[in-house]
Order: structure tokens, then C-alpha cells, then sequence
């Protein structure tokens, strides 16, 4: 999905001024930032309440607690490639073309044939 880029970022804008018109715009962009002034100052509440409850040595480890990790695609190509073999390599190797023998020699009735060399009627 993609987070917002600067790229987006100026589009919103963009299509803001457009929708909200200039004369309304500033009043707007004030709203949203005590918006977000407030909700900073929530999630700050919340970090002291939760250390203040649950004690300053109460550690979480954000890595467990992870949704990523869940990802079955991730979790196969670890499993796969736990041993330290490359399976898709293993596989291009085993379907790679063997180049064909080379002809030293060849017997033709009796006859040894090498190459660059004339056979003799009989």
C-alpha cells in the first residue's frame, strides 16, 4: 500500500486548495494541526500512564509483537533456506543443459572414423 510520500503529501494539497478554496484553506490547516497537536499529546499521556501502571522495569519487545512475522511467504523462505542451501539455485543447477559429448572417435563398420579424416572405401 505505501506510506504518504512528498509526492502525495503535495497532491492532498494540491486538491485541497482546489476543493476548499484559499479563503478557507488556512482555517482548515489550522483544525488539522491542533488535531495532531492533540494527538501527540494523547499517545505522550498514554506512554507515561502505561509506564506509570505497569512499572518502569515493564520492557515490551516490539519485534515479537510484530504482525510481520506472521507472513507465510516469509516464514517458507526462512524454513527453506534455514540449511544454508539455495533451493532455487539447487534447481537451475539441475535443470541446467549438460553440453554434449565431444566426438573424438567413432567406429563405422569396422572402421574407426576421427575427425578431419577420410574414410577409405572398401
Amino acid at each position: 500500500m505505501g506510506g504518504l510520500t512528498m509526492d502525495k503529501l503535495l497532491i492532498l494539497g494540491v486538491i485541497a486548495v482546489f476543493i476548499l478554496g484559499p479563503e478557507r484553506l488556512p482555517h482548515y490547516a489550522l483544525q488539522l494541526g491542533r488535531l495532531v497537536k492533540r494527538l501527540k499529546g494523547l499517545v505522550g499521556e498514554a506512554k507515561v500512564r502505561a509506564v506509570e501502571e505497569l512499572g518502569p522495569d515493564f520492557d515490551v519487545d516490539w519485534k515479537k509483537l510484530d504482525p510481520s512475522q506472521y507472513d507465510p511467504r516469509r516464514i517458507i523462505r526462512e524454513a527453506l533456506l534455514d540449511d544454508g542451501n539455495d533451493p532455487i539455485a539447487e534447481v537451475v543447477e539441475t535443470l541446467r543443459p549438460v553440453p554434449p559429448p565431444k566426438i573424438t572417435g567413432l567406429s563405422l563398420g569396422g572402421q574407426a572414423f576421427r575427425p578431419g579424416h577420410k574414410l577409405e572405401p572398401r
